[in-house]
């Protein structure tokens, strides 16, 4: 899941080497938090235009974390 995240944010930003994805143990409900790291210059297009660019990426993921059985969310950071 992290390598799915890291490429869509690289494919995203100009400073591809400054990308990090982390990630949380899974809470109470089993839910696993991603965490995406990425140089100040390009968090706006990370989130794009109304957050329309990061609605896209958690549901991606979502979609993907629910193909393996797990439950995955996505935090900008």
């Amino acid at each position: 899941m992290e390598e799915l995240i890291k490429a869509i944010a690289q494919g995203l930003v100009d400073d591809k080497s400054a990308v990090e994805v982390s990630k949380d143990e899974p809470d109470e409900e089993g839910t696993i938090v991603y965490h995406i790291h990425v140089a100040p210059d390009d968090m706006g297009r990370v989130i794009g235009k109304q957050g329309r660019i990061a609605k896209a990426i958690r549901t991606v993921v979502r979609a993907a974390a629910t193909r393996v059985g797990e439950k995955a969310a996505v935090e900008i950071d």
